[in-house]
């Protein structure tokens, strides 16, 4: 069947083709894990073969590791092939292997330690650095990285970054899309709310939004995704299996936000199994292609760290689901009755 595209186009902008399905490569920065330069390369490739053409990367991912793995897979390809993101927000410094941050969450990495910094030089000096190590000539979006709550851990502690991005990093990202530099900006947050209060206060292309709207989530209907339906913003969907459990199930141990799963959580991601099984539908598939149901998502990018892994993302992509298993997941209470379903 192949995989669908979907364009976002804002004013005067350039328009931007991104794949349904895009390649989110934190895993490349051996989140988690320590990932072979061969395994990460057979996951590009098998995604390239497969028709993915947006790839999402970022400082943070491995300290620059997942980025330099992108160099090495993009260069030679044609620069108009293909869309990428990354992120703003960060300064790596240089650390001793046991000073660096993140030590037993990303393994086999640069030792770096990472410093926020949302100011209008701090923009400028991430995105030379990106271009550095992406080994490209232009960047075609930037995220503001993790101004969230769940990030700095409280709203006390956002409320000052977030005044140094409005008032610095913005007008950079604004500057950098006027020249042509890129193509669109935004941030990648993990809370709709934060996204909304950004909105509403500047000229957002796209969010990347991670794990806050998915087949076990919808209060961004509330009012987030109706103003970017409003406002021509698009939505990237990171976290649609929300960490974990929509793929593998209401199993022990299920991770749900990064964390294990609570108990009214797994109830509820059992009853949303059964309904999936009842029409033969595996539920990470389903939960895959749900938020592309709403119109201003543009593209759902799920982790991958090998060809494995990219292969189940296809899968998942190009797998026909009845309109039937929608009906009855709303007719179940399990799914909003205004979130609007594949197809």
């Amino acid at each position: 069947m192949g995989l669908k595209s979907r364009f976002l186009q804002r004013g005067t902008s350039p328009k931007i083709n991104f794949t349904e399905l895009g390649f989110g490569a934190a895993g490349l920065g051996n989140l988690y894990r320590a990932v072979s330069d061969e395994d990460a390369d057979a996951a590009l490739q098998a995604a390239w073969d497969g028709g993915v053409r947006y790839f999402d990367t970022a400082p943070l991912y491995g300290f620059g590791l997942s980025e330099t793995r992108l160099n090495r897979f993009l260069r030679g390809k044609d620069r108009d092939a293909y869309v990428l993101s990354t992120k703003i927000g960060r300064i790596l410094k240089l650390a001793t292997p046991d000073t660096r941050d993140a030590i037993g969450k990303f393994f086999d990495v640069p030792s770096r330690k990472e410093h926020f910094d949302y100011s209008y030089d701090g923009v400028m000096r991430s995105v030379e650095f990106s271009l550095e190590r992406l080994g490209i000539d232009r960047i075609d979006i930037l995220l503001a990285h993790d101004l969230d709550i769940f990030s700095h851990g409280s709203q006390e502690a956002v409320d000052p970054l977030m005044e140094e991005f409005l008032n610095g990093g913005y007008k950079a990202l604004l500057e950098l899309r006027e020249q042509g530099v890129i193509a669109g900006f935004g941030a990648g947050v993990n809370e709709w709310e934060i996204c909304q209060y950004m909105a509403e206060r500047g000229d957002f292309d796209m969010f990347l939004l991670a794990g806050r709207y998915t087949l076990l989530e919808q209060e961004a209907l509330n009012s987030f995704l109706p103003l970017c339906e409003e406002r021509n913003i698009g939505i990237i969907l990171g976290g649609p299996y929300n960490s974990g459990i929509l793929a593998t199930g209401a199993v022990p141990g299920a991770k749900y936000n990064y964390s294990d799963a609570p108990a009214d959580v797994m109830d509820t991601v059992a009853r949303i199994d059964a309904v999936c099984r009842d029409h033969g539908v595996a539920m990470v598939n389903a939960a895959f292609q749900f938020p592309l149901g709403h119109p201003n998502v543009m593209s759902v990018i799920p982790g991958a760290q090998n060809a494995r892994e990219v292969g189940l993302n296809l899968a998942a992509a190009e797998t026909v689901i009845p309109a039937a298993l929608w009906a009855d997941l709303k007719k179940h209470g399990l799914v909003r009755e205004d979130a609007p379903t594949p197809g």
